[in-house]
């Protein structure tokens, strides 16, 4: 019935085209009705747009600036927050005012982009140094994705349909609005190459083009490229900008101009697949980390090898047991071996022998779990692996291993008990206490840092293999290679330990650990954009994400030309032996009759398996891994010839098109064959379907299709690859075939499906070496890989419901931050009120509401205003009085707050000229020094608080209270730090001390995060140190340092004149700088002798 509903009135996409209809024919008509305008006529179109849309946003746009100037000029609270909800009310009313105005323009803004292809038509220009002629007008498909596009859709249009031109109308449209239109691209290469081919459009039509990726970070060329009217750009390069913006101590610094409209491409694989890891601006921790890994490696190598030894063992003893009749310890044995070594080669040979012993152990485990006594089975090996949840787990018997002599080595101590019952303790003083609870502390630091290094060791060697997660460059570097791409991540390091215990495992220059200084994720950080669009050729998989975290609704645009590629069923074999000869027989049989292969892997090492193999066999072909990236142009502009072979990682060379040599969209017939003289029965198809006794076939009877051919080693874990892999045959029209070989020994197979597909092979018969193909398997596999997607979405629904809570606190920062940039009158009131509130929350604090007013301690308030924030308030008594002079907390602030804000004043006028820098420096120093503080808490925080789910509390309800709390104190602290350090500032200047060597400052993005879903790498010997409240900035000589323009401060990095090192076709650029502060507790660099807490690093 619901087929048959869906045949009679179409699915939801098509009924949205058909209402899309009207306005594309309208777009036709003007677009035939501007044939008749002269060149200058139609290139005055985009001022007579311009002009439009003024009209109706300026008086807005007047309103704006005189509440502006309003709230600038007041330092009354409660004024500033009423002409703030004003203005963002008329920010609002603006906004809705240039929507309406381009929804009104769409018609005629597309036809003109339109008319302006047409006149291109025939004319040659260079393309990433290629002369290119233009032959492209849009097509009907092609205006409906555009549609799409501004209406903020993500638009499915197929490979090859022309997703790029169909993006140049949405974009010259919102460009109108003068805000910046960006496109945003997966790699450098593509944003280059689509902003030089679409420029012809907008330069015809007065527009300006910037393209990120051509100018250094920070640069007046990066800034120029922001404020181009359409700017194009990797994803990468936006986000680490917005974070560089946020780190740079002068306003003309800055190099982005706001988040209006963006066109994603490929925006499945920027919003779904790189969304697991937040982008993430690192600096140098103020430890030694790389001993840790040195001393437990040979330990953690040596327990590895034990358990591979432990498993053969167990094999051992299931195989007699299995003989003796004694399933149940059979099963126990080998169950504990696939939790320890999942892919030990006897166990998957015993699985591949026999399918009813793999039954047993599944039985045995189910049997176990309902029992609630799995943990049983994993006291007969060392460590248990999760390779559905990448982790590992050390048993009891594993803890005895590492610390034989030792058994409380790694046994982390309870804190919260322990420092409780000290407390309690009566017999102890104060000092006491304290002194115990200090060496508690520095005792759970310690162990916490050695079982951190252990547990990244222990996962280093068993969940990460070379040439499947990273490859050993030729510099001998650990280089991490993208499971969806294949391409080479040159600069990228996996966080919190794992990349420095990788090295270990390899043995090669462990690099130091990083402190988190700046992070977003990708999706706050595409948030952000008032409007946002995207375009792939693949999205509806993925529509239910799409909708519920970026509010995106998904449009499949039907093609120009009907797809006729045959997409065939997959081709099961017992083991990849038998597979991989399937695969070989396949290409030697497509490439006898002359057609292009492209074979689809998973990894580096599948595709160099394939390449010995194929070079054994004497076939001709091209590998395109993570390994020959540099070469990747080439090998995709010669994939299409006839005969070819290529060997590609996932989608290594997507968004570019693979050009079909003369003759291969020929179909390959039965005469065909006979006229090379080529033997009928080496062309008999391997898939059962289509296996037939060619000799008796006529002429006419088609052997194989033309066209390119794909053949996937495997599936991926996410059907959407796999469509991607797919759609590179069958373009425009094309005809082509796809088709994927599997064995029950494919991850995919082992970890969610293998037990009912080889039930299935069993019921069928299907012997050694003979391959079933079967609709109902097929679909089986597709929902083993629901499963998987399913538990991908729960990962970065996980890590965004984590990063709303801190972004929330980012965007109070970074708003605070582009005040103190920004300077001026409104600075002037906002630093007040922060002084305000911060002699508010003293005040509070020495009057607290549960005391009669007999019993506060007037005195110490008025010592503590003088001490903390040089403020004398002559009514407030200097020594304890035995009848109280205020009653009423609001009569101290009426003589406090006035005698503060003469203090204010009297401040501002001594600094002079220099007061507006005076206020900046102070502000974004204090903040830019809290904050990178605040973020090390939330990732010690976010990386124990999974523990708090053994209480039966919610992990992140618990993440909510407490970062909350820690952000209410950030914010205090901030406040007081900086009335503080104002009120002490002084006219003059004192000898700066010798600065440390520059440290390296990191930039690391998606997939460099690879297990734990946090923001960086954590200090853990910091959680020895729990007074980190002092300020490390230097009131003395503020003035004069911002006279001197010296207002970047201590306390911050300058990374807007810095490289990052995240190049995506070239090697690792030189790596960012920074200097590094020394620790509070270091020797002052001064010479002086002195803590440095104590010398220059001192508030006072």
């Amino acid at each position: 019935m619901k087929n048959l509903l869906k045949w009679i009135m179409g699915d939801q996409h098509e009924r949205e085209v058909k209402r899309l209809q009207p306005l594309v024919d309208e777009i036709n008509e003007l677009y035939e009705e501007y044939h008749e305008l002269s060149e200058e006529e139609l290139k005055g179109k985009t001022e007579e747009f311009r002009a439009f849309i003024a009209e109706q946003t300026d008086p807005i746009e007047e309103k704006i600036r005189e509440v502006r100037q309003q709230r600038g000029a007041s330092v009354d609270s409660q004024e500033r927050d009423r002409l703030l909800a004003q203005l963002q009310g008329l920010e609002q009313e603006r906004d809705t005012a240039i929507t309406d105005a381009l929804d009104e323009l769409l018609p005629e803004a597309f036809a003109v982009v339109k008319e302006t292809c047409r006149r291109l038509m025939g004319q040659e220009f260079m393309v990433s140094g290629q002369p290119t002629k233009w032959d492209m007008i849009p097509y009907d498909v092609q205006l409906i994705g555009g549609i799409a596009l501004h209406r903020c859709s993500a638009a499915e249009m197929q490979t090859g349909e022309g997703k790029t031109l169909s993006a140049t109308m949405p974009l010259y449209l919102n460009a109108l609005a003068g805000l910046g239109a960006h496109l945003v691209t997966v790699n450098t290469y593509l944003a280059r190459r689509d902003a030089e081919w679409m420029s012809a459009i907008y330069n015809y039509l007065g527009l300006t083009v910037g393209v990120l990726d051509l100018h250094e970070p920070g640069s007046d060329s990066r800034r120029e490229a922001y404020a181009a009217d359409i700017t194009y750009g990797t994803n990468n390069e936006f986000g680490f900008d917005y974070l560089r913006d946020n780190m740079v101590h002068t306003l003309d610094r800055r190099v982005q101009r706001g988040h209006f409209f963006a066109i994603i491409d490929e925006v499945d694989s920027i919003l779904i697949d790189e969304a697991r890891t937040p982008l993430i601006i690192s600096g140098p921790v103020s430890r030694d980390t790389q001993t840790g890994y040195k001393k437990y490696n040979p330990m953690v190598s040596a327990l590895y090898k034990k358990q591979l030894a432990i498993a053969s063992e167990l094999i051992g003893k299931a195989e007699q047991a299995l003989e003796d009749g004694d399933e149940w310890t059979a099963a126990e044995a080998l169950l504990a071996v696939r939790r320890g070594t999942p892919k030990n080669r006897r166990l998957l040979k015993m699985f591949h022998d026999d399918p009813s012993i793999q039954n047993l152990v599944q039985q045995a485990e189910a049997s176990l779990m309902r029992e609630k006594r799995l943990h049983e089975v994993d006291e007969h090996i060392l460590f248990a692996m999760d390779e559905k949840g990448h982790n590992v787990a050390l048993s009891d018997r594993g803890f005895e291993e590492l610390s034989p002599g030792d058994p409380d080595a790694f046994l982390v101590p309870d804190l919260s008990e322990i420092i409780g019952a000290i407390q309690e303790d009566e017999s102890l003083t104060k000092e006491e206490q304290e002194a115990e609870i200090a060496e508690l502390e520095k005792e759970y630091a310690e162990k916490s840092e050695r079982m951190h290094v252990v547990h990244q060791l222990l996962k280093a060697y068993a969940l990460f293999q070379r040439d499947e997660q990273y490859i050993i460059g030729e510099d001998g570097q650990v280089v991490i290679v993208d499971e969806f791409t294949g391409r080479q991540m040159a600069g990228r390091r996996w966080s919190d330990g794992l990349h420095q215990a990788v090295e270990a495992k390899e043995g090669v220059e462990i690099k130091g650990e990083t402190q988190t200084m700046a992070t977003v994720t990708i999706q706050n950080y595409f948030r952000m954009y008032a409007k946002l669009a995207g375009m792939t050729g693949t999205a509806e998989t993925e529509e239910s994400e799409f909708h519920q975290i970026y509010g995106l609704e998904v449009l499949v645009i039907p093609t120009n030309r009907p797809v006729i590629r045959e997409d065939r069923n997959d081709l099961i074999f017992r083991s990849k032996r038998e597979k991989y000869n399937a695969i070989m027989d396949e290409v030697d049989r497509l490439v006898k009759m002359e057609l292009p292969v492209l074979v689809g892997t998973t990894n580096v090492d599948v595709s160099e398996t394939i390449a010995r193999m194929l070079k054994r066999r004497g076939i001709p072909h091209n590998v395109l891994n993570a390994k020959q990236h540099a070469r990747e142009a080439e090998i995709v502009q010669e994939a299409g010839r006839p005969g070819a072979v290529t060997i590609a990682t996932n989608m290594a060379g997507r968004g570019t098109d693979i050009k079909l040599g003369e003759g291969v969209t020929d179909a390959r017939t039965v005469g065909w064959a006979k006229e090379r003289g080529l033997d009928l029965e080496e062309l008999v198809a391997i898939d059962p379907k289509l296996r037939t006794d060619l000799a008796s076939q006529p002429d006419d009877f088609v052997i194989e299709c033309g066209g390119l051919h794909i053949l996937g080693s495997s599936r991926h874990e996410s059907r959407r690859i796999d469509r991607q892999l797919r759609g590179r045959a069958g373009r425009q029209g094309d005809p082509g075939a796809s088709q994927f070989f599997l064995s029950l020994e494919d991850d995919l197979m082992r970890l969610f499906g293998s037990e009912r597909i080889a039930n299935a092979m069993e019921k069928w018969g299907a012997e050694d070496g003979e391959v079933i193909t079967h609709g109902l398997v097929t679909k089986s596999i597709e929902r083993a890989q629901r499963r998987v997607e399913g538990n991908n979405f729960e990962a970065r629904k996980k890590l965004l419901d984590y990063d709303d809570v801190m972004n929330q606190q980012r965007e109070v920062i970074y708003d605070l931050r582009l005040f103190a940039l920004e300077g001026g009158e409104d600075l002037k009131g906002e630093l007040w009120e922060m002084i305000e509130t911060a002699i508010r929350e003293l005040v509070e604090e020495h009057t607290p509401p549960d005391l009669l007013p007999d019993s506060w301690e007037l005195h110490e308030l008025r010592r503590s205003l003088l001490t903390d924030f040089f403020v004398q308030v002559e009514e407030l008594p200097e020594e304890e009085e035995e009848e109280p002079s205020f009653y009423d907390r609001e009569e101290i602030l009426d003589v406090t707050l006035p005698a503060a804000l003469a203090q204010y004043e009297k401040k501002l006028e001594s600094f002079g000229e220099n007061a507006e820098k005076v206020q900046s420096w102070l502000l974004l120093s204090v903040i830019d020094d809290k904050w990178k503080d605040h973020l090390y808490d939330l990732d010690s925080l976010k990386a124990s608080i999974a523990f708090r789910g053994w209480g039966q509390k919610d992990p992140l309800i618990e993440y909510k209270k407490e970062s909350y709390d820690m952000f209410v104190d950030l914010m205090t602290d901030i406040r007081k730090t900086v009335t503080s350090l104002f009120f002490r500032a002084q006219i003059g200047q004192r000898p700066e001390p010798q600065r440390p060597q520059p440290q390296r400052l990191q930039y690391s993005g998606p997939t460099d995060v690879g297990d734990t879903g946090g923001a960086g790498a954590m200090d853990r010997s910091r959680l020895a140190q729990p007074g980190r409240g002092g300020s490390r900035l230097d009131p003395v000589g503020v003035a004069a340092a911002a006279r001197a323009g010296d207002i970047a401060g201590p306390s911050g990095p300058d990374p807007a004149t810095l490289q990052t090192n995240r190049g995506e076709e070239s090697g690792p650029q030189e790596p960012v700088t920074v200097d590094d502060e020394p620790g509070r507790n270091d020797p002052c660099p001064c010479g002086s002798g002195k803590k440095y807490k104590k010398c220059h690093g001192s508030p006072t």
